[in-house]
Formats: structure tokens, sequence, C-alpha cells
């Protein structure tokens, strides 16, 4: 079984490289990276500079353990006690930077198409508060003038399998039978955008089709006044 790598690689072999004579394997074995990677860390052309960690302070590794290693190249290091993994605690459901904005969008998708769900499972699914929920309810929000209705799963707010199963436990306490839904007038928004997008793609073939014949007449209505003209002009001259 592989031993565990210390809980900051990258910044584990800066040290190493710094502050000890183990060779480049030795560290880069340790640390669970490859060996050209610890090669460019003590060449100073890795992309990224890290600031280096003591595996001593930490408890990863002894001054003991670190001699045994600079005297025997071929010596493996072991991990004297492995990091703790970092569990993450109960909480707001965690949402990128990147995503916050499109929340209240998700939000009023789910009040208005499942009304039976509770602001509890909204705030576990989206990641917010009580307070913002009931402010997009009731329209008081002060952004609502831009927030628009869309699926949370299409935003990637949440996976479908999540709202699914969120939907179902609010429709089975409510009473609702097994896949009957509150009826919303209009659809999903998904949908309505799958209804624009093959309308607009529908409008720019017909208009596509209408510029070629209007071309098409065009040309043919000046070659036609290009004969008459031709015409003409041979007429003129027979005359003459």
């Amino acid at each position: 079984m592989a031993q565990p790598t210390p809980l900051m690689p990258h910044a584990t072999a800066t040290w190493l490289v710094d502050n000890t004579a183990l060779s480049f394997q030795q560290i880069a074995d340790f640390c669970g990276l490859h060996i050209l990677e610890v090669q460019a860390m003590a060449d100073d052309l890795a992309g990224s500079k890290y600031t280096g960690r003591d595996p001593v302070h930490s408890g990863e590794l002894t001054q003991g353990e670190i001699e045994r290693g600079q005297a025997d190249p071929a010596y493996v290091l072991k991990m004297q006690k492995a990091p703790v993994e970092v569990t993450r605690t109960k909480g707001p459901r965690y949402t990128p930077v990147s995503k916050r904005q499109d929340k209240p969008d998700g939000i009023a998708w789910i009040l208005r198409n499942h009304p039976e769900v509770s602001d509890a499972q909204i705030s576990k699914l989206i990641g917010t508060t009580r307070n913002t929920i009931t402010a997009i309810r009731e329209r008081s929000h002060w952004n609502i003038q831009n927030i628009v209705a869309k699926d949370p799963v299409t935003l990637g707010l949440c996976s479908q399998r999540e709202l699914d199963a969120m939907v179902a436990k609010a429709a089975k306490k409510a009473g609702l039978a097994d896949g009957e839904a509150v009826a919303v007038p209009g659809g999903s928004d998904k949908e309505k955008l799958i209804e624009e997008l093959r309308a607009e793609r529908e409008a720019a073939a017909k208009a596509a089709v209408e510029a070629a014949q209007e071309a098409e007449a065009a040309a043919w209505l000046e070659a036609k006044r290009a004969a008459e003209a031709g015409t003409g002009s041979g007429e003129g001259a027979t005359e003459e």
C-alpha cells in the first residue's frame, strides 16, 4: 500500500530542496511528484513559486529520517504522521464565486416551478439564506428587476439528481402522487429556450431562402434589361 503524501506536496518539496541534501528522486517519491517537477523547483524553473513548508515541524518527517535519507540515496523516506484529511463541516452549500450571481435566478425558478418545496430545502440545495428566498418570493429583493428564473441545473448550481430528489421529497411531504407536480403555466425555461432556438433557426432558414430568391430574381431582371438594351442598340445601327 502506497504511503500518503504530505498535505502540501509542492511546498514540502520546495523546503526539502532548499534545506536538505536529499536526492531529487527521494523528494519526488516522498511528495508524490515527478522527478522533473522537483528538478524544476531546484533550478528555479517551475511555473509557480511555492513557499517552503517544513515537514519536520508538521510532524510528517523527523530529522533522523532526513539524515538517513541523506546518508543513503537509495533510502525511501517514510511518512511519520499522515496529514489529517480536511473534511468540510456542515453548513451552507459551497458555490463557486463565478456562479454566485446566478443563485437568485435559480431560486426564482424553483419558487415558480415547484412552490411545494420548502425554504429550508431550497437553502440547502442552492446554498443561500431564507431571507434571500423570502425577498425573491415577495419581490422585495434589491435586484429583483434583473432576476430571471432559470433552471438551477442549467446554471450549474446543482445536479439534476439533487433537484429531482428534493422535488420528490417535497411532493411526498405535500401529499402529491409520484411524478405529480404543481401545475405551472408556460413550462420550463429549458423547453422555452429550445422552442426559441428552433424558431430562430427556422426564421433564419426562411430568410436565407427568400434572400436567395430575391437575388436570383434581381439577376434575371438585370440580364433581361441588358439583353433588351443590346437588342435596341442593334436595331438602331441597322436603321442608320
